[in-house]
């Protein structure tokens, strides 16, 4: 039960307190990248932590070193321990269940955005235009937009209003900014924390990661433009189409977060010290390992 206890109160803390302290902390909008791995590290943290503290609720008889030997067994776990009742359900099955939930869901989103973005394809290759040279598909429309359809068949889609408001160099900066969502993947974090906030929709932490990653991802591909492309050329691009929106499924250049994108890009902050990212980097991954060592902690059970 003090297993239990102690994995309880560190869920509570990640799940509550770490989300809030991170949020107001200075330091992810210089690195958003590396923010990005903290919040999934937390979000990994919490759910081994919550999976654990079922297995010893649900098996407060058991104590640590019965049962298989290795790892599991290290850690007060067995498949030989079964939930009480005439039943006698494996209570490894327990824990299972709450780390395999938010797997599923990962999947499920993955799933419904790729059909998302498959219809919207269909729409394109129907009312769109490929220009070859911009390497992107052109939709007759006023509206000044630009946003990418990530996936295997990815799509940069540019209307034709933005190619008449945008100079060559600010068009050229803002198609960047789309191809770095392509190749960083970064649907796939996006839809990790969409997948986590659907299962604790009412834990700060799911909401908190999911609205953050969404805005340092989008600071992500401003940095790899900006290190190919003029500042003013993407600030000026930006103000210019902040009130854009995209198709779900979709990253679009503008959209709500905007204007705190544009205060961060005219900040001449520099980039956190490598040490500074060294202990991020290590705290990443060390979050969570947390839980695991805290149940294998001797003298607890």
């Amino acid at each position: 039960m003090t297993t239990a206890l102690a994995l309880g109160c560190y869920a509570a803390v990640v799940g509550s307190l770490a989300p809030k302290a991170l949020a107001r902390s200075a330091w992810p909008h210089r690195a958003p990248g590396l923010a990005v791995a903290v919040w999934h590290g937390l979000a990994l943290s919490f759910t081994i932590a919550l999976a654990l503290t079922t297995y010893h609720l649900v098996t407060p008889t058991w104590h640590l070193h019965n049962g298989m030997s290795g790892l599991l067994r290290f850690c007060g776990l067995t498949f030989d321990a079964r939930i009480p009742g005439p039943v006698g359900v494996p209570a490894i099955a327990v824990p299972a269940l709450v780390a395999l939930l938010p797997v599923a869901c990962f999947g499920h989103e993955l799933l419904r955005a790729r059909r998302v973005r498959a219809r919207h394809r269909g729409v394109l290759d129907m009312a769109g235009r490929r220009s070859a040279h911009w390497r992107a598909t052109v939709l007759d429309h006023d509206t000044p937009a630009a946003y990418c359809l990530p996936g295997r068949r990815p799509r940069i889609v540019v209307s034709a209003g933005a190619l008449r408001l945008l100079s060559p160099a600010q068009l050229e900066s803002v198609l960047e900014h789309e191809r770095a969502h392509i190749a960083g993947r970064h649907h796939l974090a996006l839809a990790a924390t969409e997948a986590f906030a659907r299962v604790f929709r009412w834990l700060p932490l799911a909401r908190e990661a999911k609205a953050q990653t969404a805005l340092l991802l989008e600071m992500a591909a401003d940095d790899r433009a900006l290190r190919r492309h003029p500042r003013e050329a993407l600030v000026s691009a930006l103000y210019a189409m902040a009130a854009g929106h995209a198709p779900g499924g979709a990253f679009s250049v503008g959209g709500p977060d905007a204007l705190v994108r544009l205060r961060r890009m005219l900040d001449a902050r520099r980039r956190p010290h490598p040490a500074l990212r060294g202990l991020v980097v290590a705290a990443a991954v060390a979050v969570p390992l947390l839980p695991p060592l805290l149940g294998c902690a001797p003298g607890m059970g």
